[in-house]
C-alpha cells in the first residue's frame, strides 16, 4: 500500500460517498478499512465507498470490460459488498467527468448488478439506466415496534421492501433494520422504504439501507418505490403501453424516476463532488487493527 491514498468526497441527493480512485486495483479495501473510512467521527465519513477500478483490472468485472471501461466496486458503510447503488452510479459518473476520463454525454459503467448506461447532461443532472425491476412473488411484511405493514417485494439488482404508510414518522428512528417476514424473502437482508403520497405521481420516502442504516437518499430505493406505486395505482407501463414518471422526494433531495413499457427504468438527479485529498495509509492500517 502506498504512503498516501487519493480520495474524493461526493454525494447524490445527500447520499454521500468516499471515492477511492484505483484504476489498477492495487488498494486493499478490506471490510474493516471501508468501515473506518466511512466512520463519521474517526474517519472521512460516508454512506459507502466508491472504489473506482478499470473493469479489466478487477476479477468481478473483467467479463464486462468490453462494454464498460470502468467498474464501480461499491461497498456499504459497514464494509459489506453491495450489488448496486443508484446514487453511487451518478456520483461515480461525476467523478469520471471530474477526473477527465469522460465528457458530457453517454457512457457505460460496470457494476455487480450489470452494466449501467449513464448520461451526463449539460445542466448537471445525471440520468442512469437502472435496468428492469423484478417483482418476486409472495407476501412480505415489515414492522416498526408493534406496528406492521404489507410491503411490495421489488428487486432492482438489490432487494427492497416498499411499505406505504400514513406518515413518514411511522418509520420510527430507523437506527436499526426494520424486522420483516418471512425471513426467507430476504436471506441476505433488505433495503426497506416507507412511503407516503404527496400528489399525482408524487411520493416521499424514508429508507433504511442494508448495511448503512437510514440514509438521506437511495437511488435503487426510489426506483423500487416508483415501481411499487405504479403497480398499486394500476399504471404498469407494460400493461398500459405508456411510460410512467414519478417524482420521489427523499430527505436529501428529489429524484425523477421513469419506467418505460419495455420495463427499462431511468433515474435522473444531481451528483456533486465536494472535496478531494489524501488518506494516510499508516492511519488506515492502524484503524483496521
Amino acid at each position: 500500500m502506498s504512503t498516501r491514498i487519493a480520495f474524493l468526497k461526493g454525494h447524490g441527493t445527500e447520499n454521500d460517498f468516499v471515492i477511492v480512485p484505483d484504476p489498477e486495483n492495487t488498494v486493499d479495501l478490506s471490510p474493516a478499512a471501508v468501515a473506518a473510512l466511512c466512520d463519521r467521527r474517526a474517519g472521512i465519513g460516508g454512506d459507502g465507498v466508491l472504489h473506482v477500478v478499470r473493469s479489466a483490472a478487477h476479477p468481478e468485472a473483467r467479463a464486462m470490460a468490453a462494454e464498460a471501461e470502468w467498474f464501480m466496486d461499491y461497498r456499504n458503510g459497514d464494509g459489506s459488498v453491495a450489488e448496486m447503488c443508484g446514487n453511487g452510479v451518478r456520483v461515480f459518473a461525476r467523478y469520471l467527468q471530474h477526473a477527465g476520463h469522460v465528457t458530457e454525454g453517454d457512457l457505460a459503467i460496470a457494476t455487480r448488478g450489470g452494466v449501467k448506461t449513464v448520461h451526463l447532461a449539460k445542466d448537471g443532472d445525471v440520468t442512469v439506466g437502472m435496468g428492469r425491476a423484478r417483482l418476486p412473488e409472495g407476501d412480505v411484511t415489515v414492522s416498526v415496534g408493534e406496528r406492521s405493514w404489507p410491503a411490495r417485494n421489488v428487486n432492482m439488482g438489490n432487494p427492497h421492501a416498499v411499505a406505504f404508510v400514513d406518515d413518514l414518522s411511522d418509520a420510527g428512528t430507523l437506527y436499526s433494520a426494520p424486522p420483516f417476514s418471512p425471513a426467507s424473502a430476504y436471506p441476505d437482508g433488505v433495503n426497506v422504504e416507507f412511503v407516503v403520497d404527496c400528489g399525482p405521481r408524487h411520493v416521499a420516502m424514508r429508507v433504511h439501507e442494508r448495511g448503512s442504516g437510514e440514509t438521506r437518499s437511495c437511488g435503487t430505493g426510489a426506483c423500487a418505490v416508483a415501481v411499487a406505486a405504479a403497480r398499486r395505482e394500476g399504471a404498469d407501463p407494460a400493461v398500459t403501453g405508456s411510460p410512467v414518471t414519478y417524482t420521489v422526494d427523499l430527505p436529501g433531495g428529489t429524484l425523477v424516476i421513469t419506467e418505460r413499457p419495455d420495463g427499462e427504468i431511468e433515474m435522473t438527479g444531481p451528483a456533486v463532488i465536494v472535496a478531494e485529498g489524501e488518506i494516510d495509509a499508516e492511519w488506515l492500517e492502524n484503524a483496521v487493527r
